[in-house]
C-alpha cells in the first residue's frame, strides 16, 4: 500500500477508464486504488435491476455513495429491530425509513452503522462508491469475482468466510436477478 510521502503526482482518470470487474450481480470499475490514496479507494459502480446489496454492516470501515444516474432505495441507520429476511421495512429509532435515493444522493455510512441498497426499478444505476480504508474493498471485489466465476453453483460458504475477513456482518440475504 502506499503511503503519504509516496504521493508526488495526483492521479486523473478519464470517463470509461479503470480495470473492470464484471459479474451477473454487478459491475465495478477501480477508479481510485490503494496504489494511489491513503485516505479511500473509489469505485464507479453499475446496479442492475433486481439487485440488493442486502443490509450489512462494518466494523471498521466508512463507505460513502453518490447516486450518478438512476433511482435506489437505500438505508443507513441502526432499526429498531433487524429482520433477518428483508430490511425494506426497518424503521430506526427516531422513525427513520428507507429512502427513494436519486442522481445527485449522497449516503454516508460511518463504522458500524447498518446500510443497504436496492435497485428497485426496471433500469440499471449508475453510482460512485468509496470505502475506506484501502485497499480492503479491491480485494474484497477481486475475491468474491474469483469465487462467482470458478464454474457450478454459487459457494456460499466461500462467500461468508471472505465477507468475515473483510469486516463485512451480512444482516439481511444478498440477491440479485429476481
Amino acid at each position: 500500500m502506499v503511503t503519504a510521502s509516496d504521493l508526488r503526482e495526483g492521479l486523473i482518470v478519464p470517463p470509461g477508464a479503470g480495470r473492470t470487474i464484471a459479474t451477473g450481480a454487478q459491475e465495478v470499475t477501480f477508479k481510485v486504488t490503494g496504489a494511489h490514496s491513503t485516505a479511500a479507494s473509489t469505485f464507479e459502480v453499475k446496479v442492475p435491476p433486481g439487485f440488493d446489496v442486502g443490509a450489512h454492516v462494518h466494523a471498521r470501515s466508512e463507505e460513502l455513495f453518490y447516486v450518478l444516474e438512476g433511482e435506489l432505495d437505500v438505508l443507513a441507520f441502526e432499526p429498531k429491530v433487524r429482520t433477518p429476511d428483508s430490511w425494506r421495512e426497518w424503521e430506526s429509532f427516531s422513525g427513520e425509513r428507507v429512502v427513494r435515493a436519486g442522481a445527485g444522493t449522497l449516503i454516508l455510512v460511518p463504522p458500524g452503522c447498518p446500510h443497504a441498497f436496492t435497485n428497485a426499478t426496471s433500469d440499471p444505476v449508475r453510482m460512485l462508491f468509496q470505502a475506506a480504508p484501502p485497499p480492503d474493498h479491491e480485494r474484497y471485489f477481486e475475491e468474491l469475482l474469483d469465487i462467482l466465476n470458478s464454474g457450478g453453483p454459487v459457494d456460499h460458504e466461500a462467500i461468508a468466510r471472505l465477507r468475515e475477513r473483510y469486516d463485512i456482518q451480512q444482516l439481511t440475504p444478498l440477491r440479485y436477478g429476481e
